[in-house]
């Protein structure tokens, strides 16, 4: 019976949603659902978020304003700090972070508190899915045994599942309608109507065995990139003792049709996702008392890359015959990856970091990024973008390669520059090594990664 309601709501659309945690991954899944025509809820501990929100602004640039707005006014979108609007709520998911703690062991801490809040306001009929990345187990350890002390029949009264997120943000050609959807239910009924539920904004769903699986292909899919990334970045370190370019070295071998995918190096792992998710993996197995040799030894590789880099900018500084400590350092892009303002593990706090500690003067721009915390509870704040800031800079070393600067600008202006992302490529000669550097047509240094 509760299993043939919920499918007759969700499929005339007159179900309505639920999405804890309004970040990169909530926000645009709640607005996917109300496009399609679902009343939607969207519910966060930041007031200030649900503000932004309900006043019908977007704070994520990957949903505009412009398409925000309209749900928002007919109804179909609104937001709340409080549980208790989500009470009536036929499906909800669960986007909250999950990240790691200094020990490297996983914090469910956001999934514990929102798990234990659903329990309080759960009813029959209702539909839940865990999205939030974590380790495989953790539907079935966490949410089943909350709902079972309330009395639930999972797969009968009411449905549960596990479906990882895939959002990348600032990525203009995969988005929530044209990634497929994984989804493992704990019962087959869960799965039916999970399927069901995701269909509804998704093209392609791909069903699987159990939420466990599912867990597990999700830290498969990032375990593959940290992996291929520590790959990659100790290849760079290869090539650099050996006086090789290793960016001839990656195009080159990409131009091969099978077997190869090319991976960049870079100063190190940033985002939510690439840097935690398998530590998150590695965790799970050391309590079955087994090593992940692969992980572990990418995450070391990863991690050391901020320190190479900083040995990048010294030994670039010592070539002009001047030290680290007293030299100003222009640092471009804070934001973990290209095009977006998110810093969560971004290598470019490291790199600051490691310069200050090393006593240079550090300053920073990012069109993205306003303002930064360091440690210490310490923030430093973007400076513009100027001819005078570049020429005044000992070296400028680019850590993000937005595509809204312009790098033969950036040159053609600068005395030095250390390139962790390949920005000048076109700017420079190929094929002469790493070593100090190769010289840009207007006289500038750039040193490659």
């Amino acid at each position: 019976m509760f299993k043939e309601q919920l499918v007759d709501k969700l499929g005339s659309k007159t179900a309505k949603i639920g999405i804890i945690g309004l970040g990169y991954v909530g926000l645009p899944l709640a607005v996917a659902f109300a496009e399609v025509g679902f009343e939607t809820i969207g519910l966060d501990v930041s007031q200030s978020k649900v503000d932004i929100l309900n006043s019908g602004e977007s704070y994520i640039p990957d949903i505009p304003t412009t398409q925000l707005a309209p749900l928002v006014k007919s109804g179909k979108l609104k937001a709340t700090t409080s549980y208790e609007d989500l009470r009536d709520i036929d499906a909800l998911s669960i986007c909250v972070p999950t990240p790691l703690r200094k020990t490297k062991d996983p914090d469910m801490s956001y999934v514990i508190q929102a798990s234990d809040s659903i329990a309080e306001i759960a009813h029959k009929g209702m539909l839940i899915v865990l999205e939030s990345t974590t380790y495989p187990g953790t539907t079935d350890e966490i949410i089943v045994p909350r709902l079972n002390e309330k009395g639930f029949q999972i797969g009968s009264d009411i449905f549960l599942a596990f479906s990882p997120e895939r959002i990348d943000p600032a990525n203009k050609k995969w988005h929530v309608r044209n990634t497929p959807k994984v989804i493992g239910g704990v019962t087959e009924t869960c799965q039916e109507v999970s399927c069901l539920y995701y269909g509804s904004i998704v093209d392609t769903v791909v069903p699987v065995s159990s939420p466990t699986t599912a867990e597990m292909v999700k830290l498969l899919e990032n375990t593959f990139r940290a992996v291929n990334i520590g790959l990659v970045n100790e290849v760079a370190l290869m090539c650099d003792k050996l006086g090789v370019d290793v960016w001839e070295v990656i195009r080159a071998a990409a131009s091969k049709p099978f077997g190869f995918m090319p991976f960049y190096p870079g100063p190190g792992l940033g985002g939510h996702c690439i840097p935690i998710d398998p530590l998150y993996l590695s965790w799970k197995l050391k309590t079955l008392n087994y090593n992940s040799r692969f992980i572990e030894l990418a995450s070391e590789v990863n991690t050391s890359m901020p320190l190479y880099v900083i040995n990048k900018v010294m030994m670039a500084l010592n070539d002009d015959a001047k030290a680290l400590k007293g030299s100003k350092i222009a640092v471009l892009g804070v934001a973990y990856k290209r095009d977006v303002d998110d810093v969560r593990e971004s290598p470019a706090l490291d790199v600051i970091q490691l310069l200050e500690e090393r006593g240079a003067v550090v300053q920073y721009h990012d069109p993205y990024v306003p303002s930064i915390r360091l440690e210490h509870g310490r923030s430093m704040q973007t400076v513009a973008l100027t001819e005078q800031w570049l020429k005044d800079a000992d070296c400028v070393v680019i850590i993000t390669d937005h595509t809204t600067l312009d790098y033969g600008w950036i040159v053609g202006t600068s005395k030095l520059i250390v390139d962790t992302r390949n920005a000048t490529s076109s700017f420079r000669q190929h094929g002469n090594g790493q070593g100090n550097g190769a010289k840009a047509a207007n006289g500038a240094r750039i040193v490659s990664l």
